[in-house]
C-alpha cells in the first residue's frame, strides 16, 4: 500500500457521527467506512440507520445504530454513553454532522425555534466532545470534526439562529482546541456552502433565493455532501495531525472575495 493512501487510511478507527441517517452525516459515515473505520451512526430515522448499516457492513465494516433527540441534553449524555459502550469505550473519531436550519426574521422568530437551534447545532456538540474526550485523552489520540457553516461566517438574512449556532460552534472548535491539543487531540471545523441535501434542496429551491447567491460564488455552484465528507476524511485521518483549530471554509470562495 502506497504511503500516501497509509496517511488517508481510518483502518482500526472507530468514528461516531451524528446525523448519520441523511445528508453530510450519511455520506461521512460511507466514505469513513471506505477508509476502514467502524461506524456508530446516530439518527432520528431506526429504518434509514438500517439501510445505511447495510451498506457499511457491505464494505467488511461494522455499524452500530443509535436513535436520540440531541435537542435534549439527556438525551445527548445518553447517546455518548451507549456510543462508548458499543465501541468498548473506545471512539477514536467524532463528527458532530447533525444540525437544524430554521430560518425566518428575527421580528417574526419564535423562541422555542431559537432555543431548539442552538440545542443541535451548539450544545450537544459540547456535550458529545465532553463526554468522549476523556478517553481521547488516555489514549493520546483522536479527532473531533465538527460541520459547522459558512453562516458562522458570513451574514446571511433571516438566519440569525443558524449563524449563532454555527458562529458558536466555531468558537467552541478553538477553544475544544487549545484544551486537546497537548493530548494529541485534533479538533477542527468545517464551514459548507449550500450543501445540495435534502434539507438544502428544500430551504434553496426557490430561483430567487438561489440564484442571486450562486451568482455571489466565484466557483458558480452549490455543494455535494460527498465533497464534505472527502474534506472530513482529510481531517479524520493521520494526513491533517498538524492541522488544528481549523475553521475550514468549503463554498466555492463566497468568503473570500
Amino acid at each position: 500500500m502506497p504511503e500516501w493512501v497509509k496517511r488517508f487510511s481510518l483502518a482500526g478507527r472507530t468514528a461516531l457521527v451524528t446525523g448519520a441517517s441523511s445528508g453530510i452525516g450519511w455520506a461521512i459515515a460511507e466514505v469513513f467506512a471506505d477508509a476502514g473505520a467502524d461506524i456508530i451512526g446516530h439518527g432520528r430515522s431506526r429504518q434509514r440507520l438500517d439501510d445505511l448499516s447495510r451498506i457499511v457492513e457491505a464494505k467488511g465494516r461494522r455499524f452500530t445504530a443509535i436513535t436520540g433527540d440531541l435537542a435534549s441534553p439527556e438525551e445527548t449524555a445518553d447517546i455518548a454513553a451507549r456510543a462508548l459502550a458499543a465501541s468498548g469505550d473506545r471512539i477514536d473519531i467524532l463528527v458532530n454532522s447533525a444540525g437544524v436550519a430554521i430560518t425566518g426574521p428575527v421580528v417574526e422568530f419564535q423562541l422555542e425555534d431559537w432555543n431548539r437551534t442552538l440545542a443541535v447545532n451548539l450544545t450537544a456538540p459540547f456535550i458529545l466532545a465532553k463526554s468522549l474526550l476523556p478517553g481521547m485523552m488516555a489514549r493520546k489520540h483522536g479527532k473531533i470534526i465538527n460541520i459547522s457553516s459558512q453562516t458562522g461566517v458570513i451574514a446571511l438574512e433571516d438566519h440569525a439562529a443558524y449563524a449563532s449556532s454555527k458562529g458558536g460552534l466555531n468558537a467552541l472548535t478553538k477553544s475544544l482546541m487549545t484544551e486537546a491539543a497537548p493530548h494529541n487531540i485534533q479538533v477542527n471545523a468545517i464551514c459548507p456552502t449550500v450543501v445540495l441535501t435534502e434539507m438544502g434542496k428544500e430551504l434553496w429551491s426557490s430561483p430567487e433565493k438561489k440564484d442571486p447567491f450562486i451568482a455571489g460564488t466565484p466557483l458558480g455552484r452549490f455543494g455535494e455532501p460527498v465533497e464534505i465528507a472527502d474534506m472530513a476524511l482529510y481531517l479524520a485521518s493521520s494526513a491533517s495531525d498538524l492541522v488544528n483549530g481549523a475553521i475550514m471554509m468549503i463554498e466555492g470562495g463566497y468568503s473570500s472575495k
